[in-house]
């Protein structure tokens, strides 16, 4: 059993920041509360015929989650939790605002004749807020008009739409944003084409909270 947690403290040093956010939110503390149980429920013979390499480990332990805490981000930053479709508005660990949301719907679309196929999913892994639009209009890509079997436009000015992405788009690269909706009844469902949706309210606090260079963290 001893080999065993000595192993698991091995695997938890090559952390990375990710797993620092993910601890931040319940999950290290719920290990390390099961591992506590486990120590509770040994017998005292048990400890006492090895109390040093215990006594090690309880310290190694400490030393390690205390080292994955300094990983977690400093100031402001969002967590996306797709599973969850739940955003979390953080500074450090504490949590600002918490808002539902719609993340991708994880669709594949096939161009008729199979020259292009697009993912509906969105992206994981570590980004920043490049840019912030106010009233922003959405120029409708081609798999737009191929979803709806409709002609795709030769003109920009025929592709634009306004008044569909809410007050406000934070812009996080690769085309993809958070957002506001016109649909709200689907907030917490996975129904997008890879962009992030927040309802109105929620739009406005995590834009006002924001800069260029916030860090996201979507997993």
């Amino acid at each position: 059993m001893l080999k065993n947690r000595l192993l698991l403290i091995s695997s938890i040093i090559g952390a990375s920041i990710f797993i620092a956010i993910l601890i931040s939110e319940g999950v290290g503390y719920l290990l390390l509360a099961q591992k506590k149980a486990r120590w509770r429920e040994a017998s005292s013979s048990e400890i006492n015929m090895d109390d040093k390499s215990f006594q090690k480990l309880k310290k190694e332990n400490a030393r390690l989650v205390k080292q994955i805490k300094q990983l977690t981000p400093k100031g402001i930053y969002i967590l996306v939790d797709t599973a969850k479709n739940t955003l979390y508005l953080k500074k450090e660990d504490e949590i600002i605002r918490q808002a539902v949301i719609s993340t991708g719907s994880g669709n594949v679309l096939t161009e008729p004749g199979g020259k292009r196929t697009w993912v509906f999913d969105t992206p994981r892994g570590e980004f920043a807020v490049k840019y912030k639009l106010k009233e922003p209009t959405w120029i409708k890509p081609d798999w737009a008009y191929i979803e709806e079997g409709e002609d795709i436009p030769k003109k920009i000015s025929e592709r634009a739409e306004t008044d569909v992405l809410g007050e406000y788009a934070l812009g996080f690269g690769n085309g993809y944003f958070i957002h506001g909706t016109l649909y709200t009844r689907l907030l917490g469902r996975n129904v997008t084409h890879g962009c992030v949706r927040l309802g109105d309210k929620d739009l406005i606090a995590i834009n006002k909270a924001s800069t260029i260079g916030t860090k996201i963290y979507i997993f």
